[in-house]
């Protein structure tokens, strides 16, 4: 009872578990145990509840749905997800024909699962992962919950590989071509999953797909992988129409025979070695988009080289990968995302580069304690080979701030940024320190600053020289998250000392940087009840003594 009341109250998304799960105390009687296996185990892929009711005609005897245009029933069609589209051609001959009109076929497991499933799953997350305690039984864990969660992803399948293979079937027989522009896929990888490589090879090979996302995912806790057939995606890749690909949760076939691909995004791809990542970029010559998401090597510490003078990429996204990038030759690269993955430049040899996302968290907290495991580092280090860049989003993150100023007079080592954000900057670190990014960009005109708050004990403090440089592009200066600490003042009055053409200067309590793509932010604010004599305080010290500015400077607290 105690937890069933602690999950009501604090947690009214989950559905309570069974008491065997839960209970501390002995083992329930046989007859209740049955009784959960049914609650747990029990399947609804599709609701009962009015999913078997007969389709009543008005009075009049009219059929008003199929008395339609075809181009309305479409567009009906297109509203709903593909397996219930494709099931209307159960209707009668005409709504049979419709579906093979669909431009785009979205088959999804996650749409056959039903909500009890995800309960358990958040659960089981709630005691693994949040940290909470939770008074359990891990025999009613392994005995109960995990088996549950597998069995709902098995049915799940078994329910999808049949709506694939009457798709398929259906196809076969029929006279006319299916055209098809887009087909995206979601699957659990079971025994049921030989069905997704003959719809994809059909859909590639038969309807003339453009796009394909393929993204398989292990049951429950399972470490496996889908793997495609020896020839690949397909019958005859070279005739091809392919030009976007995504996959997850595959093994990573050869992409060079692919010729008309130019968008390609790879997710949860395990184990490959450094040399077939490089081949991507060399033997992929007509791509131009590339995004690598927690994607691994076979081997630790792996450096993947990318020396690809001949390459077309233009966007390249590395997040989260477990090796590192050392980036020679990409001549048309113009932007680049590095999430948490290390990425080093050998050369200036990047004359399209204008936009970059750095995101770098160094150091992790453990029982209680910091385990720093880094040196200090400088800018230098990141940005030596990065002249030619515009618009900049920088996040450097841990529990120990670990950039530093420069022990050598600092270079101009962003001579052409005019757009930048300094994202996550943690409560905890010296405020001050994007003061460094100010000084290597004597052109910027945008610096954006955001707070994140934590709860670490403050860091050591930056001692800074003197500054006699100066400024004059810088045109709007905001910083989000601004609690009116000694750093945080500290920092707006020396950028508005330096800068002699400043027109806005803000600063915010309560906001935060919203995304727009890998490269585009927007600031987002919320006005906070600052009284007068706060505001008057803080003008005080922030003004005070500041005169190099030439134009007035709109100032606002929010």
């Amino acid at each position: 009872m105690i937890v069933e009341k602690y999950f009501r109250e604090s947690h009214p998304e989950i559905e309570p578990a069974p008491t065997r799960l839960l209970s501390t105390g002995p083992t329930a009687p046989t007859s209740s145990r049955r009784s959960v296996r049914r609650a747990g185990g029990g399947s609804a892929l599709v609701a009962r509840s009015g999913t078997n009711r007969r389709f009543r005609r008005p009075a009049g005897g009219d059929d008003r749905i199929s008395a339609l245009h075809d181009d309305l029933l479409l567009l009906v069609l297109r509203r709903v997800d593909s397996r219930t589209a494709l099931r209307t051609g159960l209707l009668s001959s005409r709504w049979a024909r419709l579906p093979r009109e669909l431009p785009a076929l979205d088959l999804r497991v996650g749409d056959i699962l039903p909500r009890r499933y995800r309960r358990w799953v958040l659960l089981h997350s709630h005691i693994y992962h949040k940290g909470t305690y939770i008074p359990y039984r891990l025999d009613g864990i392994k005995e109960q919950l995990m088996p549950n969660i597998r069995r709902y992803q098995r049915r799940a399948m078994r329910a999808l590989s049949r709506s694939v293979n009457s798709l398929l079937d259906a196809d076969d027989s029929a006279q006319a071509r299916r055209k098809v522009d887009r087909l995206r896929l979601e699957f659990f990888i079971t025994h049921n999953t030989a069905c997704m490589n003959r719809l994809i090879s059909k859909a590639m090979d038969a309807w003339g797909i453009n796009e394909l996302e393929a993204v398989a995912k292990p049951t429950h806790w399972h470490q496996t992988v889908h793997t495609f057939p020896s020839h690949g995606l397909c019958q005859d890749p070279r005739s091809s129409s392919l030009r976007s690909l995504k996959l997850g949760g595959c093994l990573l076939r050869p992409l060079h025979d692919y010729s008309a691909l130019s968008t390609l995004v790879l997710q949860d791809i395990p184990e490959l070695s450094g040399a077939a990542y490089e081949g991507i970029f060399t033997s992929c010559t007509r791509l131009l988009v590339l995004h690598l998401h927690s994607c691994s090597c076979t081997q630790d510490k792996v450096v993947v080289v990318v020396d690809a003078p001949s390459s077309e990429i233009g966007e390249l996204v590395v997040h989260e990968c477990k090796f590192s990038m050392c980036l020679r030759a990409l001549p048309k690269l113009e932007s680049l995302a590095s999430i948490e993955t290390g990425v080093h430049f050998e050369s200036t040899s990047f004359p399209c580069l204008r936009r970059w996302n750095l995101a770098c968290n160094i150091g992790v907290r453990l029982d209680g304690l910091r385990q720093y495991f880094a040196r200090h580092l400088e800018l230098d280090l990141f940005l030596e080979c990065t002249p030619d860049i515009s618009d900049m989003i920088i996040r450097f993150t841990g529990p120990d701030r670990w950039i530093e100023p420069s022990s050598s007079p600092s270079s101009l080592l962003l001579p052409n940024l005019r757009r930048l954000l300094a994202a996550d900057v943690p409560s905890s670190w010296d405020v001050s320190w994007p003061r460094l990014l100010l000084e290597v960009a004597p052109s910027l005109e945008i610096f954006h600053i955001h707070i994140a708050p934590c709860m670490e004990e403050p860091g050591d403090e930056i001692s800074w020289q003197p500054a006699k440089l100066r400024r004059h592009h810088l045109k709007e200066f905001v910083m989000a998250g601004f609690e009116g600490t000694e750093r945080q003042i500290y920092l707006v009055k020396f950028v508005m000392g330096v800068c002699t053409a400043l027109r806005r200067v803000a600063m915010f309590k309560s906001g935060h940087a919203l995304d727009k793509g890998h490269w585009d932010w927007e600031m987002v604010t919320h006005q906070s009840t600052w009284t007068e004599e706060e505001k008057g305080s803080l003008l005080e010290q922030i003004t005070g003594g500041v005169s190099s500015s030439t134009t007035p400077v709109q100032l606002n607290f929010g």
